[in-house]
């Protein structure tokens, strides 16, 4: 049996046993001596390796020593000899290095956890040998030189890192654009494969021990890639190394969930309620303070209907109404929407029979008629260009103001002359007029001719539009059409249309003369009253003048010049003035010119941004314009159209809470949506500049609540807004007002400082908004979510009611 014949270790053979060793050693002695003195220039390498197989010999007896006491106690009677026998075997020319090289690890190991397996195999070796002697010896041998291969790994260790580097670069190249996941699955396999490996090749070694030289240098070649002992080393800090990466990507992971710790932090103390107004989902807190309201000395100007904003942001988030659907996207929208969105039927039975709005099952319908163009708004557009050539609708004349819009049909068919309208009206009987108009896609905002200026600089529409808007013009100096002169351009045209125009009942006749009156005081000229035969309206189109000279023939001061002093410009909450600003004349003042006609006016800077002057990034002005254009051309185009994910075909109603020079919308011109552009308060004021350009936009206060209906806009747009505005008045009001007035799947995109960026996307997070994108670079940020249908189930306990 094997076994026995493995562990066989005869007294009777002892004395025998050392003779023949020291026969060996002296034969070996003298045949080195010979060697030797034959090659001189050898001696001190040959000196060198016996010095350090000594030293192996010496670690080998021991180890081996202690494997053998494990697995026969015999031997530990012999402990001298047996050393003696390992220290001849070590030889290394009686079995070539290479065949053993590497080995060692998973021989030991064998040796351990598989004693019959080690010993079947060197029985094989056993039998290949032609005396009981040099079976004896190969039992010796086969072990010693297990024992040595590990020491051998050793002093090639340094080879076998550099072909170990070698492989690992190359491997590394090829994994660079493999995931994460694949490189441990990769590295987990890779390890296993080699010990697998390196356990064939050993039995292959094993077995394999009289091959020719070819096959044991083949063999040699196997085991510096699947090795073990030393190389195995090797091997583990390779697969750390790609451990690393693995690690690197968990610490980026672990780092991004820190950033993100606070804001979840801040997110489980973000607590969502529902407002409790009695408006529900149509809650506009500035135009609902009931409370504000109810203190009001006198409605008479339509107090009530203007803003008066609570002294604390709302921090609620407004209802939806039941059976809220996604909007009917544009041009559909126009025509028709759902009347679960917008649901309300007064004004279709009021204003049914004039074609506002009708009911039509799941829908409201909107034929396009209004009361002064009861058959469609486009032919209304085409009777005025006829009657003033000179309006000419998407070139001379671009951005118009619509007074008393009801569902804004004019300004929504006004797209198809390439016109844009700034549409606006009291939220008053006329139920959710304004509302219709988002919810069809046309711009519109909640306003009133009350007791305050507009919120729009001087002297930037082209053409104001009234049509039945029930503004009384001629009361108490002309006051309210003193406010249309102070935004309409010098040369600009009022169109009216209106009963006194074309009717002669008492009450209408009383009103023209009057009109008639202050219209010349103010110096404007009656270029057309003409009447439509199909509608049966009359229109009456005046124009602003261009210079001060009628002014100053005036034989009476009424209504007065405003003084020096007062600023055209100035329109948050300022209060009306019964005068009139001079129209300036130097050629590089803003009104004493023309724009450029539509679309040149787009892209060019406007004639009066001086080079003297700085813009707001620094440059002088003109080069500040054309800098922020190229910006915005290159961010749309490179960024938001591609690398949002967003569908811009669902856009329609878009906000630029934070415009400049309107850059932004401007780069939107291609698309089929409209920019309502912002200019904050605290801001440089450029809005005069947008409208110049041909686009349109409005002043406002970010700590207040915008004036428009919840649910108005597709997609907000907010550059570097919220890390100015939060110190002002915080984070969740204004968020909360983000939230109110963007449409459930519409789109928030900001830019801004990477720690406003974290904190928002906790916030939208809290609120159930979906994060498309979050980027950061240089402390800088971008972020792209989307609002859901979320809502939350308790209800603030403060009531906001409204009149």
């Amino acid at each position: 049996m094997a076994l026995g014949k493995y562990s066989r270790v005869d007294g009777r053979k002892s004395s025998s046993y050392c003779s023949t060793v020291t026969i060996v050693v002296f034969v070996a002695l003298c045949l080195v001596g010979v060697w030797m003195m034959t090659s001189s220039y050898v001696v001190p390498e040959q000196n060198s390796d016996l010095s350090s197989q000594g030293k192996k010999n010496d670690m080998s007896t021991q180890v081996s020593g202690s494997k053998e006491s494990n697995n026969n106690t015999g031997e530990e009677s012999n402990p001298t000899d047996e050393g003696k026998s390992k220290q001849f075997e070590d030889n290394p020319g009686d079995l070539p290095e290479d065949a053993t090289k590497g080995d060692a690890l998973v021989s030991q190991e064998e040796n351990h956890s598989n004693p019959q397996e080690t010993e079947s195999t060197s029985e094989v070796k056993q039998e290949e040998k032609s005396t009981e002697q040099k079976e004896d010896t190969g039992d010796s041998k086969s072990e010693t030189q297990s024992e040595r291969g590990t020491d051998n790994s050793d002093d090639k260790k340094e080879d076998g890192q550099y072909k170990l580097d070698d492989k690992d670069s190359e491997d590394g190249g090829k994994n660079e654009n493999k995931s994460v996941g694949e490189e441990i699955e990769e590295g987990a396999d890779e390890k296993k494969s080699v010990e697998n490996s390196a356990e064939l090749n050993d039995k292959k070694d094993q077995e394999g021990s009289d091959e020719k030289a070819d096959g044991q240098k083949k063999d040699q070649s196997s085991s510096e890639i699947f090795t073990s002992g030393a190389q195995s080393d090797l091997l583990n800090e390779t697969t750390t190394q790609n451990g690393a990466f693995v690690t690197q990507a968990s610490e980026s992971k672990n780092e991004k969930e820190m950033q993100k710790s606070p804001g979840s932090d801040k997110e489980s103390s973000y607590t969502w309620k529902l407002c409790n107004s009695t408006a529900g989902p149509d809650y506009i807190p500035c135009l609902d303070n009931l409370e504000a309201i109810r203190n009001l000395r006198s409605t008479k100007h339509y107090e009530h209907r203007e803003r008066h904003c609570p002294d604390n942001p709302p921090t609620c988030l407004v209802p939806l109404p039941e059976g809220y659907q996604r909007s009917v996207e544009w041009p559909t929208s126009r025509e028709k929407i759902w009347y679960h969105n917008v649901p309300h039927t007064k004004l279709a039975e009021v204003k049914g029979h004039q074609n506002w709005v009708k009911v039509s099952g799941e829908y409201l319908t909107f034929p396009g008629g209004g009361t002064q163009f009861k058959h469609g708004a486009l032919h209304y557009i085409d009777f005025i260009q006829q009657s003033v050539p000179e309006i000419a609708w998407g070139k001379r004349t671009r951005v118009i103001l619509d007074v008393g819009c009801g569902v804004a049909s004019f300004g929504g068919y006004l797209f198809e002359r390439d016109v844009i309208a700034m549409s606006f009206a009291p939220k008053d009987e006329h139920e959710a007029q304004v509302q219709f108009a988002l919810e069809r896609g046309v711009p519109a905002i909640s306003a009133v001719m009350g007791t305050k200026r507009l919120p729009f600089p001087s002297r930037v529409f082209d053409v104001v539009h009234c049509a039945r808007c029930r503004v009384p013009w001629h009361i108490e100096g002309g006051k309210l059409l003193l406010e249309l002169n102070r935004v309409l351009r010098p040369g600009g045209l009022f169109v009216w249309s209106a009963t006194p125009v074309y009717q002669k009942l008492p009450e209408d006749v009383e009103i023209w003369e009057a009109m008639k009156k202050l219209t010349n005081a103010m110096c404007w000229e009656l270029i057309s009253k003409t009447k439509d035969r199909v509608n049966g309206v009359g229109v009456a189109v005046y124009r602003k003048p261009t210079s001060n000279e009628c002014y100053e023939q005036r034989s009476k001061d009424a209504p007065p010049l405003c003084q020096g002093s007062d600023d055209p410009n100035a329109a948050w909450n300022v209060p009306l003035q019964a005068c009139m600003h001079k129209v300036p004349v130097a050629t590089s003042k803003r009104g004493s010119q023309w724009p450029e006609s539509w679309p040149a006016r787009l892209s060019k800077s406007p004639y009066w941004l001086l080079s003297s002057e700085v813009g707001v990034y620094g440059k002088p002005a003109p080069e500040d314009f054309t800098a922020d254009y190229e910006h915005w051309k290159h961010v749309v185009k490179n960024s938001y159209l591609t690398g949002t994910g967003i569908n811009w075909s669902t856009v329609r109603n878009v906000m630029d809470m934070r415009a400049i020079y309107g850059g932004f919308a401007a780069a939107l011109r291609d698309l089929n949506v409209w920019v309502m552009n912002i200019v904050s308060i605290d801001a440089p004021d450029t809005l005069p500049i947008i409208y110049e350009r041909g686009l349109f936009g409005i002043y406002h206060d970010w700590c207040e609540s915008f004036s428009t209906y919840p649910r108005s806009y597709d997609l907000l747009h907010a550059d570097h807004l919220f890390s100015k505005i939060k110190t002002k008045c915080g984070l969740p009001a204004i968020v909360a007002e983000v939230d109110r007035i963007l449409r459930p799947e519409g789109k928030l995109i900001v830019r801004d400082k990477a720690e406003t960026i974290t904190e928002l996307e906790s916030m939208l997070k809290s609120m159930h908004y979906e994060i498309r994108m979050t980027y950061t670079k240089d402390k800088e940020g971008l972020l792209c979510c989307q609002k859901t249908m979320w809502r939350p189930k308790d209800v603030e306990t403060l009531t906001y009611a409204i009149a």
